[in-house]
C-alpha cells in the first residue's frame, strides 16, 4: 500500500518513543486508570527480562471500510512474539485494547496465527493475553474467519503443546472460543469478563437484569460454570500465576516436565496419622493430607471455587511434577457428581497428554444421588472421569484414605481401570456400600423377625463392618498392593513413582477414542 501525505492518513511513528510504549502515553494513561496495564507492559513482565523478540510489528489491517482507511496503527492491534520465562521458550499474544478496542481483524488473526504455527513446529507453550472488545465489525465475515482460523489452530495444537489464556479485560462472542479450548484459563477480579452475549443481549432476550460481572465476572466463572481455573486479584498477581503454572509442565507431549533440585531426608510424617477422625462419619479436609505428602509449599490447587467436593492440582514430590486428584470429605463428604466429575476428567487428561504423573487420594462415598444429577446426566458426566483415568497412561498411583465405596471406588482409580499401584491406609473401608445401608439389605428379614431390630441391625452393621470395611479383603486379592500406615506414605509414594518413571503402556491403535460428552 503507497501513503502520500496528502492521503490524510495517520500512521503511528514506531520511531516515536511513546509508539514504541504500544500506542501513546495517552492510551497507556487510560488503560492504568482502569486498573489494567499496557498490552507491552504485560508481556514484559510476563518474560524474562529482554528475551522478547516482537514478530508482525509493523503489520497494518487491510479494511478500508467505514473510516478505517483514515486512521493505522502498526501492529493493528496485538502484540505478537517469542521470549523465555526461566529460560525456556515460549510464544505470546497480547491484544491492544486502545487500538480499535483490541477488536480482531483479519491481520490481527493472521499474527496470531503465525505464532501458533512456530510454536507447533518448534514445541514450546502458547500464551494468549486476552482484551478484545471481540470481531472488528467493519471487516464483516473476514473477522470471523480470523477467528475460525484460530480456533482450527487451538484445536491442532491441543495436547501437543501446552496453551494458556489469561482474560486481561473483555472477551465476549465468538472470542470466547479460544480461550475455552486452551488447556488453561486465568482471569483478573473486576476488570475481566467472558460471554457469549452480553448483558444488553441477555435484557433483551430473556428480560434478566444483570451486570457484565455477574453475567460473566471472575468469581462467576470460578464458582459457577467452572470456564476458568484462575482468579487472581490483579493483572500482576495473574502474570505471575502464569510463569509459575508453566513451572509445573514440559514444553510439549515429547517432554517431560521440569524436575527441581531435592535433597532426600527423613520422609515420613507423623501428622498424618492423626488426620482421620476416628468417626468415620467425621469430615476432614484433605488439603491437610496433600501438604503433608508432597514437597513443603509445592501443590498450587486448579479449580479453586468449583466443584469443591473434588481437588485437582499440581506438586512436586521429591522434586518432581506431579498431578493430585483428590476427594474431599469436607464438602458434600467427597461424594462425585456431575460438577466433580468433569472438573476431574479434564484435569486427569491434561496431565495424561502431558507425561505428568497422577496421584489420587481416595475418600469417596460414592455418586450423589436425587432428580437434579439424574435428569442432569450424572451417567455420562461420571462416565468422563471413568473415561479419562481408563484412557491415561502416564503413571498412576492411588492411596486410599478412607471409604472406596461402590463404583464410585472403580472410578478413582482403581487396580480394574489400569492404576499402577494401589496402597491404602489401616482406616481404609472397601466396599459396595456403608455398612449401615448395607446391613438393612442383606439382614433386612433377621432384623425385622427379631425381638429387638435395633439391636439386631447394630449386631448386623458390626459383622459387616469386620468383615467389609477395612482393606484387607481387598488386598488378599491384590486389588491393593500395600496396607501402609499414613505416616509412610510420602516415602511409598517417592519409591513408586520413580519405580515407574519409565513407564510404557499404549492404546489399541484408534483414530480416537470417543469420551461420553
Amino acid at each position: 500500500m503507497t501513503m502520500q501525505a496528502s492521503d490524510k492518513i495517520r500512521i503511528l511513528d514506531t520511531n516515536n518513543e511513546e509508539a514504541l510504549l504500544g500506542g501513546g502515553a495517552k492510551r497507556i494513561e487510560q488503560q492504568h486508570k482502569k486498573g489494567k496495564l499496557h498490552a507491552r507492559e504485560r508481556v514484559e513482565l510476563l518474560l524474562d527480562p529482554g528475551s522478547f523478540e516482537e514478530i508482525g510489528k509493523f503489520v497494518m489491517h487491510r479494511c478500508k471500510d467505514f473510516g478505517l482507511d483514515k486512521e493505522y496503527y502498526l501492529g493493528d492491534g496485538v502484540i505478537t512474539g517469542y521470549g523465555t520465562i526461566d529460560g525456556r521458550l515460549v510464544y505470546v499474544f497480547a491484544q491492544d485494547f486502545t487500538v480499535f478496542g483490541g477488536s480482531l481483524s483479519e491481520t490481527h488473526a493472521e499474527k496470531i496465527c503465525k505464532i501458533m504455527d512456530l510454536a507447533m513446529k518448534n514445541g514450546a507453550p502458547v500464551i494468549g493475553l486476552n482484551d478484545s472488545g471481540g470481531a472488528r465489525i467493519q471487516e464483516g465475515v473476514l473477522s470471523l474467519a480470523g477467528y475460525a482460523d484460530i480456533f482450527y489452530r487451538n484445536t491442532l495444537a491441543s495436547g501437543v503443546i501446552p496453551q494458556i489464556s489469561a482474560i486481561m479485560g473483555p472477551c465476549a462472542g465468538g472470542a470466547v472460543y479460544s480461550p475455552a479450548i486452551t488447556d488453561f484459563i486465568m482471569m483478573v477480579e473486576n476488570t475481566s469478563y467472558m460471554f457469549v452475549t452480553g448483558p444488553n443481549v441477555v435484557k433483551t432476550v430473556t428480560h434478566e437484569d444483570v451486570t457484565s460481572e455477574e453475567l460473566g465476572g471472575a468469581m462467576t466463572h470460578a464458582s459457577k460454570s467452572g470456564v476458568t481455573h484462575f482468579v487472581s486479584a490483579n493483572e500482576v498477581e495473574c502474570i505471575n500465576d502464569i510463569r509459575r503454572l508453566l513451572s509445573y509442565m514440559p514444553q510439549n507431549c515429547e517432554e517431560d516436565a521440569p524436575a527441581v533440585p531435592y535433597e532426600g531426608g527423613n520422609e515420613k510424617r507423623a501428622k498424618l496419622a492423626k488426620i482421620i477422625p476416628e468417626n468415620p462419619n467425621q469430615p476432614y479436609d484433605m488439603r491437610e493430607v496433600i501438604n503433608e505428602i508432597v514437597d513443603e509449599g509445592s501443590f498450587w490447587e486448579v479449580h479453586k471455587y468449583f466443584a469443591e467436593n473434588i481437588v485437582v492440582g499440581f506438586a512436586r514430590l521429591g522434586g518432581r511434577s506431579i498431578g493430585i486428584v483428590a476427594n474431599q470429605p469436607a464438602v458434600l463428604a467427597g461424594v462425585l457428581d456431575i460438577d466433580s466429575s468433569t472438573k476431574g476428567a479434564r484435569f486427569v487428561r491434561f496431565c495424561d497428554s502431558f507425561n505428568i504423573p497422577l496421584l489420587v487420594l481416595e475418600d469417596v462415598p460414592g455418586f450423589l444421588p436425587g432428580t437434579d444429577q439424574e435428569w442432569n446426566a450424572i451417567i455420562t458426566n461420571g462416565a468422563k472421569l471413568l473415561y479419562a483415568f481408563c484412557e491415561a497412561t502416564v503413571p498412576r498411583v492411588t492411596v486410599i484414605t478412607r471409604k472406596a465405596y461402590g463404583g464410585a471406588y472403580d472410578v478413582m482409580n482403581s487396580k480394574h481401570i489400569g492404576a499402577d499401584m494401589n496402597y491404602a491406609w489401616p482406616s481404609a473401608e472397601i466396599a459396595v456400600m456403608g455398612a449401615s445401608g448395607a446391613a438393612e439389605i442383606i439382614f433386612k428379614k433377621e432384623i425385622a423377625e427379631a425381638e429387638d431390630p435395633a439391636a439386631k441391625l447394630q449386631e448386623k452393621v458390626q459383622e459387616y463392618t469386620e468383615k467389609f470395611a477395612n482393606p484387607y479383603r481387598a488386598a488378599h486379592r491384590g486389588y491393593i498392593d500395600e496396607v501402609i500406615y499414613p505416616e509412610q506414605t510420602r516415602e511409598k509414594l517417592m519409591r513408586a513413582f520413580k519405580m515407574l518413571e519409565n513407564k510404557v503402556a499404549t492404546l489399541p491403535k484408534k483414530k480416537h477414542g470417543n469420551i461420553p460428552l
